[in-house]
């Protein structure tokens, strides 16, 4: 059997995944936080997004490549940042990269990643990513963008939507902390897991590879924090323009979700905008990233670029429809490691494409840049009562 027979969906990555990694690391994975409304809340705005399907259209060619900041993808989307990754799968952000690279795609490599800019150096594409914690050290901030600079990386991505650390509940209760420290709780669920405890073994303990160089202090954080939380700090609008003009390459700030930011964000330089509730892993009372997305949209002429709750193609054509430019998935590719190893983010990639194509095709749409007018399944039903 080939993989599309096994796994047709990231929906049965993510069941396989479930039963490969330890429970400590799923709940790391998967979980929100709070009582996870907001996760929870991003699938269920996605769903009530609908297309009326078109018929009588004749055979049509679908083209899935879309414009960038100045480049052409061939597909929609590309890889969110992950933090930790190397938890969930050895050498995640490698694979990753390399998967990217080979279907040039954007690659996006967490701050606080297992592995640093300059392990990856030489396996980026031409189009690698840096997500930036702000750190609060000027020395440290200006070190960092050399450093990523140095090892080929595009494209700087700064998240302001983690003013403090969220609490993060699975998480806690899971017994997981960072770095993760085994104790017998952790390690039986370990020995439940021989083929991720074998990979691991190979691999060595995962840590935050890049911030190695500033600090090994991680005492006294709590559960759900980090090393990276005793450099970072909350970035306001000069800190913005101090990065735009310390950084000589395209420069997107993730965690927008108000109208009103965009404009003072457009002013300071930034390129694109990038919304995002952070899977709903920082604050349980927020909207959906799509139901934020047509706001924004109106208020802005920026590029435009939203992950959170994305499961497949469909969804992409959801959120292209109400006017983001590019998709990004995190949790999905996360999955796709977790669920096959090395082969995952292929099949990933290509499970997206083949969903991208078959609901293309049920709309009429030669263009992911052009598809029909989105509507809410809810007006949509209230029409026809």
């Amino acid at each position: 059997m080939d993989l599309h027979s096994r796994y047709p969906s990231i929906e049965d990555l993510k069941r396989r995944a479930k039963t490969r990694i330890p429970h400590f690391v799923w709940e790391y994975l998967d979980s929100g936080t709070g009582v996870e409304a907001t996760l929870n809340r991003n699938r269920a705005a996605l769903d009530r997004i609908g297309f009326l399907p078109s018929i009588l259209h004749g055979t049509i060619s679908c083209d899935t490549g879309t414009d960038f900041l100045g480049k052409r993808y061939p597909l929609p989307f590309g890889v969110a940042p992950i933090g930790m990754a190397g938890l969930i799968w050895p050498d995640a952000e490698g694979v990753l990269a390399r998967a990217c690279a080979a279907a040039s795609l954007p690659f996006t490599l967490s701050n606080v990643a297992t592995q640093s800019p300059e392990d990856l150096d030489g396996h980026i594409g031409d189009d690698a990513w840096f997500q930036l914690y702000p750190p609060k050290d000027p020395d440290i901030r200006m070190d960092l963008l050399n450093r990523v600079k140095a090892a080929g990386f595009s494209t700087l991505v700064m998240t302001a939507d983690v003013p403090v650390a969220s609490r993060r509940e699975r998480q806690i209760r899971s017994g997981l902390t960072n770095p993760p420290r085994l104790t017998p709780r952790l390690l039986a669920q370990i020995i439940q897991r021989p083929a991720w405890a074998l990979a691991m073994a190979r691999s060595g303990p995962p840590r935050m590879r890049t911030l190695d160089k500033y600090t090994d202090d991680s005492s006294n954080l709590p559960p759900t924090a980090h090393v990276g939380y005793l450099l970072r700090t909350s970035p306001d609008m000069d800190y913005v323009r101090w990065l735009r003009d310390a950084w000589d390459g395209p420069f997107i700030v993730k965690g927008v979700m108000r109208a009103e930011d965009a404009e003072p964000l457009k002013q300071a330089g930034v390129d694109a905008l990038w919304i995002s509730n952070h899977g709903g892993r920082q604050f349980d009372a927020a909207p959906a990233s799509i139901e934020a997305l047509p706001a924004i949209r109106a208020a802005t002429d920026l590029p435009l670029i939203l992950d959170s709750g994305i499961e497949g193609g469909l969804d992409i054509l959801r959120a292209k429809a109400l006017g983001a430019d590019l998709v990004m998935l995190g949790r999905g590719f996360m999955y796709a490691l977790a669920a096959l190893g090395v082969d995952g983010p292929d099949h990933a990639i290509d499970i997206l494409r083949q969903d991208l194509l078959a609901n293309m095709g049920q709309l009429g749409a030669e263009s992911v840049d052009h598809l029909p007018p989105a509507i809410s399944q809810i007006d949509a039903a209230a029409r026809h009562v």
